[in-house]
């Protein structure tokens, strides 16, 4: 595997994660802690979009 595959693996597992965060935030956590885990999905996907912009740079 090269770094760009790695890259491409680590984005997949952010957005992942980020909307199964997100997911519990909404449908799991009702009182305030579905706000933090619904910060923290939007946070990985964040992430995510850095590893993305990363692909063939680095």
């Amino acid at each position: 595997m090269n770094k760009n595959t790695v890259l491409s693996w680590a984005t997949f597992i952010m957005i992942f994660m980020g909307f199964l965060l997100i997911g519990l935030g909404v449908f799991r956590y009702d009182e305030i802690a579905g706000w933090g885990f619904s910060a923290v999905g939007i946070g990985f996907f964040a992430n995510a979009w850095v590893f993305n912009a990363l692909k063939g740079r680095v």
